[in-house]
C-alpha cells in the first residue's frame, strides 16, 4: 500500500484519508483539502482502495465493492500508518465512500487505542433519492469521537433528515453553507467552495486539536 503524504514540518496530528467511490486519492478535490489541512498543521496520508488502483491501471469502470468488503483494507492502511513512526495522534476518515468505510472501522480501532477520532467529508447517509436505505445503524452507538462535514444540499443526507437519525452524541456535524456532496455551493447563494473548504478545515483543526490534547 502506497500513501500520498502531504506533510507540514510540525504536524500535531495525522489524518488518514480514503477517497470517494468515483475518484482517486489524486483527484483535484482530495489534493485541495489535503493542501489546506497541511497548511493548517495536519499531516494527511491519502490512499486508494485496491479497486480504484486497479481502475487506474486498466481504465475499467467497474463499480466498487460494498463498503463492508473494504473495511479490511482500511484496517491494513491503519497498520501501515502505524509503522511510519509519525508524530501526533492518528485520525481516520475519508470522502463519501472512504469516510463510510472508515466509520465502519473506527469503533474497533478507537477501542484499541489506535486512533483518536473519525472525520467524514460528505457522509453517504443513504443513496440519492432513496432515503429509506439508511447507512446509519453503526452510527447510533458509536463512541469514537467523530466529525462529519456535510453540505446542506447533499443528496446523500441533508439537515432535516440527519436530525432524525438519532446519531450518537459522539458525532458532531458541521453543515457547509449551500454545499452539495463536494461541499460546493451555488453561485447564487453567496457562498464559495473555497470558503466552505476553509471552514471545513477550521472545524477539523478544532476537532483534532481538542482530542490531541486529551
Amino acid at each position: 500500500m502506497t500513501f500520498l503524504i502531504t506533510e507540514p514540518a510540525d504536524a500535531k496530528a495525522t489524518l488518514l484519508l480514503a477517497p470517494g467511490a468515483g475518484a482517486p486519492a489524486t483527484s483535484a478535490w482530495m489534493e485541495a483539502i489535503s493542501a489546506l489541512l497541511a497548511g493548517a498543521g495536519i499531516r494527511v496520508l491519502r490512499f486508494d482502495f485496491d479497486y480504484m488502483a486497479a481502475r487506474q491501471r486498466s481504465g475499467s469502470r467497474r463499480p466498487p465493492p460494498k463498503a463492508e468488503a473494504l473495511v479490511a483494507e482500511y484496517e491494513a492502511a491503519i497498520d501501515r500508518a502505524e509503522t511510519l513512526g509519525l508524530s501526533g495522534r492518528l485520525f481516520i476518515g475519508g470522502k463519501s465512500l472512504g469516510g463510510r468505510v472508515a466509520s465502519l472501522a473506527a469503533q474497533c480501532a478507537f477501542d484499541r487505542g489506535r486512533v483518536a477520532g473519525l472525520v467524514c467529508l460528505g457522509y453517504p447517509f443513504h443513496p440519492p433519492k432513496q432515503p429509506e436505505k439508511l447507512r446509519t445503524a453503526h452510527l447510533v452507538d458509536l463512541t469514537c469521537p467523530s466529525l462529519i462535514v456535510q453540505g446542506v444540499r447533499d443528496p446523500f443526507g441533508g439537515p432535516s433528515e440527519v436530525a432524525g437519525y438519532g446519531l450518537s452524541d459522539a458525532i458532531r456535524v458541521h453543515w457547509a453553507r449551500d454545499g452539495d456532496h463536494d461541499l460546493a455551493p451555488r453561485r447564487s447563494s453567496g457562498a464559495t467552495l473555497d470558503g466552505n473548504l476553509a471552514e471545513a478545515v477550521q472545524e477539523i483543526v478544532r476537532f483534532t486539536g481538542e482530542l490531541a490534547q486529551s
